[in-house]
């Protein structure tokens, strides 16, 4: 019985074990929306003339902006660092992809941005954890970790 309750009710979980799971959260979500921007940067010469441009600032601008957010940002959010500054233009273009860009298509072609999306605002409430850029800097300024 106690093994169940033990599985059931376990206890709360470590401050390493979590900055763990968010660094591999981190990675693993980094990694491929970093990949989406790279191939974007590649294809900058064709993707500039035709790339919505929902703000109205032109095709270009656009294109820009979502590399800046995609290549930039994620390199900051997978090495945690200025962590929630860098989230902020990544959940702002993945917020235009789903419910701009895409909010004609099928709920299948809006899914990965919803999903990036959603993560992004938890990596943004959860912070970026004990093993981030952040974090060393703080305690290199002395300031209090949590």
């Amino acid at each position: 019985m106690s093994k169940t309750r033990t599985f059931l009710f376990p206890a709360a979980p470590s401050p390493l074990l979590s900055s763990t799971l968010i660094l591999a959260a981190r990675i693993a979500i980094g990694l491929p929306f970093l990949s989406h921007g790279v191939a974007k940067w590649a294809a900058f010469e064709s993707l500039a003339m035709e790339f919505p441009d929902p703000l109205g600032v032109g095709s270009t601008i656009s294109l820009l902006l979502v590399i800046f957010a995609e290549v930039v940002c994620s390199i900051g959010f997978i090495l945690g660092a200025a962590y929630r500054l860098c989230l902020l233009p990544m959940i702002f273009t993945m917020a235009m992809a789903f419910f701009v860009i895409h909010a004609d298509d099928t709920f299948a072609g809006r899914e990965l941005p919803l999903i990036y999306l959603l993560v992004f605002i938890i990596m943004y409430i959860a912070g970026p954890g004990y093993f981030s850029l952040d974090t060393a800097m703080r305690r290199i300024y002395g300031l209090p970790t949590k």
